[in-house]
């Protein structure tokens, strides 16, 4: 059967016409999905027991079961997620003071094979559904009890290869009637698919796009990132570029800094070249060492000399606070450890 989570409002109320019903029950139904959250037709009390019958006849509510969870000594907490197909997904929950985020998976596996992320080695199965997304949002929120008030796709799988999904998701994250997160508090990270990135700029989404960049030529970013071998740094700049252009929304430039390959200051030189003038902030990342990985994380001495040569070139930087180290929080450690 479908799942009632995977269709956004306009879709929903089209389901309930051809079922001869009133549109209006899709907010209703939609209320009930993500303000209440509940987890079956039959707590939707304010619908008529004839419709709730159809609704059951017809659709599934996807609720995940929380297969394993870790909690860090500074709040975060790592879910590993039963997609109730004898799969599993990785969700994080990071507390800031400004708010809880929440890092979500797009795909189950990944096909980007990216040398220095640990969902690298995790078979690519198959893309989530919208709702599979939007759930993992609902499921924290129902454990933990508490507002999530940003919303990274950062998790296991490249969410522009998943376009589809993760744009509707998106949409049903940042509804009134749905979760009611603003679009400016959702991130999207790509490893660089050029063309997809041309055809978000066209929706009309005020979110942040994220660029996993992390080296300065493409030699270098081909051995880190096999995607460039297909669409070249050049190619990928001129989509930045392109994509500011068309959205007048800042750019934020991912850049693991890994021990003796990209952390030295001729790479933070190549960098400045390539980002100056750009609207656009460098998130620099410790790296996490993962098993039978060739990376090893940057001395914090080195990060701290790259941050600053980039700000004192006008390229504003920031260096990522690490968080969860202690539970395997890195994309993809704890699905490694219980495959």
């Amino acid at each position: 059967m479908k799942n009632i989570k995977d269709y956004n409002l306009d879709k929903l109320e089209e389901e309930l016409k051809e079922m001869g019903e009133k549109p209006f029950r899709a907010k209703q139904i939609f209320q009930w999905l993500y303000e209440e959250k509940v987890q079956s037709f039959d707590e939707m009390t304010n619908l008529s027991l004839e419709l709730r019958e159809k609704l059951k006849k017809n659709y599934t509510i996807c609720n995940f079961n929380i297969l394993k969870k870790q909690e860090s000594k500074d709040g975060t907490i790592k879910y590993l997620l039963d997609v109730l197909d004898g799969n599993a997904i990785e969700t994080v929950l990071m507390r800031y003071h400004h708010g809880n985020s929440i890092c979500v998976s797009s795909q189950i596996g990944c096909k980007m094979g990216c040398k220095f992320c640990a969902s690298t080695g995790i078979k690519f199965i198959r893309n989530l559904t919208s709702g599979e997304i939007v759930e993992q949002i609902v499921k924290v929120e129902q454990d933990t009890g508490e507002r999530i008030s940003n919303v990274v796709f950062m998790g296991i799988g490249e969410p522009l290869d998943n376009y589809d999904n993760v744009v509707n998701a998106i949409r049903m994250i940042n509804h009134p009637k749905g979760l009611n997160i603003g679009a400016r508090h959702i991130s999207v990270s790509t490893s660089g698919l050029v063309p997809k990135i041309y055809q978000l700029a066209e929706e009309n989404i005020q979110c942040t796009l994220s660029i996993s960049l992390h080296a300065t030529n493409n030699q270098k970013r081909s051995s880190m990132m096999p995607v460039n071998r297909t669409y070249s740094i050049e190619e990928l700049l001129q989509a930045c570029h392109d994509y500011i252009a068309k959205t007048n929304r800042r750019i934020s430039f991912e850049y693991a800094l890994a021990k003796d390959n990209n952390d030295n200051l001729e790479d933070a030189k190549e960098l400045v070249k390539l980002l100056k003038g750009m609207l656009c902030h460098v998130n620099l990342i410790p790296i996490n060492k993962i098993e039978n990985g060739e990376f090893a994380k940057s001395s914090n001495e080195n990060i701290m000399r790259f941050r600053d040569y980039l700000n004192e070139h006008g390229i504003v930087a920031t260096i990522r606070r690490e968080l969860g180290s202690d539970i395997d929080a890195a994309c993809g450690q704890l699905r490694r450890k219980n495959l």
